[in-house]
């Protein structure tokens, strides 16, 4: 608990889903070398923290909760204001239905980084917190709200697994039509 991390967009536009799951008591503070038989089962929910912030994003000071109802993440800084916890992580099937069969998606590349802590199916995944996704006003406002540097910065909570994904999705305008790399700053 009290760790502090800051997602800051490089380039501008680009969203990043962003996940997190609650150590379990006794797991080791890294990877193991045998992946666990599964994922911690407390995790962050987007269905709990827009029940405690009355359905809107959360602004400076506020919780993203877990599905045990309690916090996992508090926002201690953002510069963009604009983010989305409505739509799920993007998804092989998703890209194959659109003529798009072995494009890259949040969910296939979340589900690569957390094999290791013992995720084993993208059926696993909970919905993101979508960091700059500019979802329910896509008619006021350009869909990419992040320009370079922009950043939005948590705490931690509880001791957690964070993983995050550059969208992939570049298809009509969304990240600004191309992909391009964050960084995580512990």
């Amino acid at each position: 608990p009290g760790t502090r991390f800051r997602i800051v967009d490089l380039h501008g536009e680009q969203v990043v889903d962003l996940f997190a799951w609650v150590r379990e008591a006794g797991s080791s503070s890294t990877a193991h070398t045998t992946p666990p038989a599964h994922l911690p089962l407390e995790k962050m929910s987007m269905a709990y923290t827009r029940y405690h912030l009355s359905g809107v994003t959360p602004t400076i000071g506020e919780h993203l909760y877990t599905n045990a109802d309690r916090p996992i993440l508090r926002v201690i800084a953002d510069t963009v204001k604009v983010h989305d916890m409505t739509y799920m992580a993007c998804f092989p099937k998703m890209y194959a239905d659109a003529g798009m069969p072995g494009h890259r998606s949040c969910a296939a590349n979340v589900l690569e980084a957390m094999g290791k802590f013992g995720m084993r199916d993208i059926l696993e995944l909970p919905d993101p917190f979508n960091c700059f996704q500019n979802t329910p006003n896509y008619s006021l406002k350009r869909l990419g709200s992040s320009k370079p540097g922009d950043y939005v910065e948590f705490e931690a909570c509880a001791d957690v697994i964070v993983a995050v994904s550059c969208c992939p999705y570049e298809v009509g305008g969304f990240n600004g039509g191309r992909v391009t790399d964050v960084a995580v700053v512990v």
